[in-house]
């Protein structure tokens, strides 16, 4: 819904301080944003460089443009090394790299980002928690969702617990750290009648 594919149905939503109610301010919206869903959605038949010159006119910028930021995208994503490789026959690790790239290519004001290291060897991990860095140094807002809380630990300033489809806590990473770690946090707001603690009889002392 934030990222505009569905409608809520209830309440409103503004994102970038737009509403997306109005078609023709999400369209604007959408021009500002980079996305990167689990499933990455590339189009697996291109090359990196065919993929980010489609990804960059979809989002209308000059074509010298897009050129220019695809060599720089592949080269800090060490992708340019794979050319001639058609994307599905990258690992899943590069995949990432790029899908996160063509997120990128439009300079978005915000990112979303679904899961972005899962299944990511230690130097893909490295190379995009860098660009991560770069992105909120320069004044845009990441928004990233996981199930591995060491990583939303050591990434966010800020998080959100959402349990049966609501969102049941909302703070600064510093006010978190104040009651332990972020683990025991989202055990406390859970519930800790939730995690069933189940033995194997075998490996009973």
């Amino acid at each position: 819904m934030l990222t505009g594919l569905l409608a809520p149905t209830s309440g409103a939503m503004r994102v970038l301080d737009e509403d997306l109610a109005d078609a023709n301010k999400a369209r604007e919206v959408k021009r500002r944003i980079g996305v990167v869903p689990e499933n990455l959605g590339l189009f697996e038949n291109l090359t990196a460089r065919e993929y980010l010159t489609f990804i960059g006119r979809m989002y209308k910028l000059p074509i010298a443009m897009v050129r220019e930021r695809s060599q720089e995208l592949l080269a800090i994503m060490q992708l340019d090394g794979d050319e001639k490789k058609l994307t599905l026959e990258f690992s899943h690790g590069m995949k990432k790299k790029l899908a996160l790239a063509a997120a990128l290519i439009p300079n978005p004001d915000l990112l979303f980002l679904d899961e972005p290291f899962e299944g990511v060897d230690a130097v893909s991990s490295r190379t995009l928690r860098d660009t991560l860095h770069s992105c909120v140094a320069r004044g845009a807002t990441v928004f990233l969702t996981s199930h591995v809380l060491e990583i939303v630990e050591k990434l966010c300033t800020h998080v959100g617990i959402i349990a049966g489809g609501k969102l049941v806590c909302q703070e600064s990473m510093e006010q978190t750290r104040q009651s332990g770690t972020l683990e025991e946090r989202f055990l406390a707001v859970v519930g800790r009648g939730q995690v069933e603690t189940q033995k194997l009889s075998w490996l009973e002392g």
